[in-house]
């Protein structure tokens, strides 16, 4: 350690903390100053939930729940029912938007079981909001100027999932499947399964072969994803006419900052997804989620408006702060 003179290293740790927490108090500041400013209201919702994400890639910290207790807006929850700590408000956010809250954000907390690592931790801090009426283009718009507002701006590059896929692997990820994909993996990766899914070919291609391409001095928009990826987010047709998930994620210097939607709202297509996220947990040997009727019923309501939505790390944010 060099020591300056007159200098207490105890000191400069503590004026180095105290700079990353005026940086840190300095992008929340902003971040609602930006929504503030497009008249975006700020909101909360419960950390403990009745229903964990059915999301067979998520794992969620189930809390037990020994006594009666008022969760969320009043509501009682048996003593042996367990309780889950929010994955993402999403749940939480819908059910506020299917009551007339008009676009809405939350910055707060967020909990998975993930291995830990420099871009994993079991808690960490979101920025999630839904804009009512907006298109996939102008959510997208949207996240740039909030990004570029709140940490340097940089050029922007928009690139669909099938484009990206073209140029840094080779192939058509809509057009290749089964023993072809995975021949296509394994010459192309160093790994030590062959037994998989095709999503989990792509995903692993699009992590070893194209993530590390993206966002490299400059903003990177990955879009239109295939259908089997859409989670949360409408299918429409692209310009090909090709069926789509009409989601992106925003990355910089390869590192996934946000994931965007345009949210479905049809609750019969939902629950079949929450449906088939089980169906895929039983194969997998995980454990099946019951499905958040609480989400399904706001979904049913005639109040529910169309509407994209965004998930951001802010931790990933304050990377680049």
């Amino acid at each position: 350690m060099i020591l300056l003179t007159g200098a207490d290293p105890a000191g400069l740790n503590l004026n180095s903390a105290r700079l990353q927490l005026k940086k840190r108090a300095d992008l929340l500041a902003k971040i609602r100053e930006y929504f503030t400013s497009a008249q975006v209201l700020e909101v909360t919702t419960p950390l403990l939930c009745r229903y964990a994400s059915s999301d067979p890639q998520i794992n969620s910290f189930c809390v037990e729940n020994p006594e009666s207790l008022s969760v969320g807006c009043g509501q009682d929850m048996a003593g042996s029912q367990p309780l889950y700590l929010q994955t993402s408000p999403e749940s939480g956010m819908k059910q506020l938007l299917s009551m007339n809250s008009g676009s809405i954000f939350q910055l707060g907390k967020a909990f998975r079981r993930d291995q830990p690592g420099r871009l994993h931790a079991a808690e960490f801090s979101i920025l999630e909001w839904y804009r009512i009426d907006f298109s996939l283009a102008q959510i997208i718009d949207d996240t740039l100027r909030l990004v570029g507002s709140v940490i340097a701006d940089r050029p922007t590059e928009i690139l669909s999932y099938r484009e990206a896929f073209l140029r840094y692997v080779g192939v058509d990820p809509f057009n290749i499947t089964g023993s072809a994909l995975r021949e296509v993996a394994h010459q192309k990766v160093s790994v030590d399964f062959v037994d998989a899914s095709d999503d989990v070919w792509l995903d692993l291609l699009l992590t070893h072969l194209i993530e590390p391409h993206l966002g490299c001095e400059k903003f990177t928009v990955l879009h239109s994803y295939p259908p089997s990826q859409a989670a949360m987010a409408e299918l429409v047709f692209d310009s090909d006419g090709t069926k789509v998930a009409a989601r992106f994620e925003l990355y910089i210097d390869g590192v996934e900052l946000a994931n965007g939607y345009q949210e479905l709202t049809n609750p019969a297509i939902q629950q079949q997804r929450f449906e088939h996220d089980n169906l895929v947990r039983r194969e997998r040997g995980l454990p099946c989620m019951d499905i958040d009727v609480d989400l399904l019923e706001a979904l049913s309501k005639p109040e529910m408006p169309s509407c994209a939505g965004v998930a951001l790390g802010i931790d990933r944010l304050m990377l680049f702060a």
